[in-house]
């Protein structure tokens, strides 16, 4: 079993060959004679060799010092490059930035433009931007960044909210005339609907503050939010979507809503990333353009 070598000790046995005595390598140490005489006795007894042959004139290593100072200098070497690494990552505008976020009109219109004003304004980043919709683990270290819709549970995790996203339920004025209006919530497990990421509806009365939930069936199932529009653009049935999806579709009349008095409640759209006093640079300068910038992407698109 190996034995409990100090580190310092080895440091100090690498500035003592390099300065080639006692006395020199006390003063770079800012140490006294005594206390590198002191760690070179106690390296040697943990190592059970002798590292340096010294007298009063004259000192030089043995077979056994010479090896070791070869190995402890090129791995002391690799550490300090490390360390320098490291420090350089704190303060450097470089290196990639892995993002995640939903995908459809919030991913290609809000975000999207978003990231490349980013890279226009650091031209070292790299970026990657992952539109997949499953729910991803940052603390494994697979992305720095998730803009996330709804309410944050880990404790491990930041999340600053960009924005609060109103829910609309929605259908064709075709969907309409073709299969009626739904008087109220209940209604819709009677009616054909699309489905994205879940299929339990709440909704509240803005008049009677009554609740219900209702489980509905997708007559499609599709996460991508630019589907469902389409879908039901076509007449195949009621969407439950932030209004930023379908503005447009809404000022024309081609959606409708389908309650006046129900609405769902709205889900906050978060930037989240993990608790770290010590980010590198590039992660604190994509989490400030994001937090000062989001809200005009926002009016833009």
């Amino acid at each position: 079993m190996k034995r409990d070598i100090n580190y310092s000790d080895i440091k100090s046995f690498i500035v003592l060959v390099e300065e080639g005595s006692f006395t020199k390598a006390a003063a770079k140490l800012l140490c006294s004679r005594s206390q590198v005489s002191k760690q070179l006795s106690q390296l040697e007894a943990n190592l059970g060799v002798s590292l340096l042959v010294r007298t009063t004139r004259t000192q030089h290593l043995t077979p056994s010092g010479e090896l070791f100072y070869e190995k402890c200098k090129r791995s002391f070497n690799g550490i300090e490059h490390a360390i320098d690494r490291a420090m350089e990552s704190a303060t450097e505008l470089s290196g990639e930035i892995k993002i995640n976020c939903v995908g459809g009109y919030i991913g290609e219109n809000i975000v999207g433009p978003l990231v490349a004003d980013f890279m226009k304004e650091n031209p070292e980043m790299n970026v990657l931007l992952d539109f997949s919709s499953r729910r991803v683990d940052l603390v494994s270290g697979e992305f720095d960044f998730v803009f996330r819709m709804g309410e944050l549970a880990d404790s491990a995790l930041i999340a600053r909210k960009l924005t609060e996203l109103s829910i609309g339920i929605y259908a064709s004025p075709e969907y309409v005339k073709q299969y009626g209006q739904p008087s109220e919530p209940k209604d819709l497990v009677e009616h054909k609907c699309i489905v994205g990421s879940m299929n339990t509806w709440t909704l509240k009365n803005s008049e009677s503050q009554v609740i219900q939930e209702v489980t509905v069936k997708g007559d499609l199932v599709c996460k991508n939010g630019r589907i469902m529009l389409y879908s039901a653009l076509r007449g195949n049935g009621i969407i439950r979507v932030p209004e930023i999806y379908c503005r447009k579709e809404r000022d024309e009349g081609s959606l409708v809503p389908v309650f006046e008095y129900w609405q769902p409640k709205s889900t906050p759209l978060s930037l989240v990333y993990l608790q770290d006093k010590h980010q590198p640079m590039r992660i604190k300068v994509f989490r400030d353009f994001v937090l000062k910038n989001f809200v005009n992407y926002l009016r833009t698109y």
